[in-house]
């Protein structure tokens, strides 16, 4: 009997995906394992190895065409069989690709009758799941609860009439039970100018500007910066880079001394997860590095128990694929904390979006010669020393201002000796 190919999550966050190339074609014999085609997801492109055995018998999606998670890509089975059943039953709305690479704008029409209630619905024209159940994210009951509206009153936008998080956000705050606000006006769109350059908004651009978004919708940011002095660090890394043919990246030395101050402070090394808080127990910490498309962060498990060296290495590996869109799901989700660094860049000072789960990021900037008062040894002198400024973005819900002072203190420190790292 054929068997259905269906679009699986091939990383935590995708919901579509797109096919970017055949690797096998109408007729070629499958093997469970093999490559059948490669997909675009929010972060990288992915092989896709499939589970069936048999023959590839039609490709319902096309090269480029994008797909949800569980929709139907392509039927496997014996030579000859009989596909129709199969696209029948999942060749229609479910194995539909969701766009095309380039999407067509459709003629003005009347708008289509809206179809008639059936038995599976309830007040307000609502899907409803087997045994009377409102499809719907627990989210979005969450905030239908906060602002006291029936949730059953509302109709959904997402999969099968899912009710989500957007649908409830159109609501007023505070308004009656059952009320849903009038939609806000759309805003007319940018006509561009001669000249100008329209470029299409990949998928990747679209995840980082919704996870930004959500991260600072939902998560109450705050900052603390401080100067640090960091000729001991630099010399430290001179010291450990004479006579290296490939030199230990500064990168590499942030990430194992914030490893270490999380260990001590693990508020700091926390997620908020609605009801509860989770405590890590190791400091997984990523790095945001900048690609054309977007941003990614690679993650170093377990930095706080790691050397310099280690965590070089496994980083530079990281980075190199992360670059060439090779990185597994698993090597650039669950960061407990982040480190975003456009020291390199010139950049003095700047603030940080926090990447979820982790309820901090340290945002670093460059290192610079600066006159500063030394007063070590009983009278003011002014001296030159290095020095750059580092900012903690913190999720209030999760660390208080006091924890986060604290934190960023002690890793100050830790940076101006790292001595200090090892005690």
């Amino acid at each position: 009997m054929p068997e259905k190919i269906l679009m699986i999550a091939l990383s935590p966050t995708m919901e579509t995906g797109t096919v970017a190339r055949w690797r096998k074609k109408e007729g070629d014999t499958v093997a469970s394992g093999d490559v059948i085609c490669e997909v675009e997801t929010d972060k990288a492109t992915m092989d896709y190895e499939s589970t069936a055995e048999g023959t590839l018998l039609k490709i319902i999606l096309p090269e480029g065409g994008q797909a949800r998670v569980g929709d139907l890509i392509a039927i496997v089975g014996k030579p000859g069989e009989d596909v129709s059943a199969l696209l029948a039953d999942g060749g229609g709305a479910a194995g539909a690709p969701v766009a095309a690479r380039t999407v067509a704008k459709a003629p003005a029409g009347p708008a289509a009758p809206a179809p008639a209630a059936s038995a599976a619905t309830v007040p307000g024209g609502i899907p409803a799941a087997p045994g009377g159940r409102i499809k719907s994210s627990p989210l979005a009951r969450r905030l239908a609860a906060e602002k006291g509206v029936d949730i059953r009153s509302l109709r959904g936008s997402g999969p099968e009439g899912r009710i989500i998080k957007r649908d409830v956000d159109t609501l007023p705050a505070g308004g009656p039970p059952g009320v849903v606000a009038a939609p806000r006006p759309a805003a007319a769109p940018l006509q561009p100018g001669a000249g100008d350059e329209v470029v299409p908004v990949t998928r990747m651009r679209k995840i980082i500007a919704q996870r930004l978004s959500d991260s600072m919708f939902s998560a109450p940011h705050y900052y603390l910066t401080v100067a640090v002095g960091v000729d001991e660090l630099l010399a430290s890394r001179a010291r450990m880079n004479a006579g290296r043919q490939k030199k230990l990246s500064m990168n590499s030395f942030l990430m194992a001394i914030t490893g270490r101050a999380l260990a001590r402070h693990p508020q700091v090394n926390t997620s908020w997860n609605g009801d509860t808080l989770i405590r890590h127990s190791s400091a997984d910490i990523g790095l945001a590095v900048a690609m054309p498309e977007g941003l990614i962060t690679p993650v170093v498990r377990d930095c706080g128990r790691k050397g310099i060296v280690a965590i070089d290495t496994e980083l530079a590996d990281l980075v190199e694929r992360a670059r060439a869109g090779k990185l597994a799901p698993q090597e650039y989700a669950g960061a407990t904390f982040t480190i975003s660094n456009l020291g390199m860049s010139g950049i003095d000072e700047f603030t940080a979006v926090i990447n979820p789960p982790g309820s901090a990021i340290l945002a670093v900037g460059a290192a610079r010669k600066e006159a500063v008062v030394d007063d070590s040894g009983g009278t003011d002198a002014i001296v030159v020393r290095q020095r750059m400024r580092i900012t903690l973005s913190c999720d209030h819900r999760v660390i208080d201002g006091a924890v986060g002072a604290a934190f960023l203190r002690e890793l100050a420190d830790m940076l101006e000796d790292p001595v200090l790292a090892l005690v």
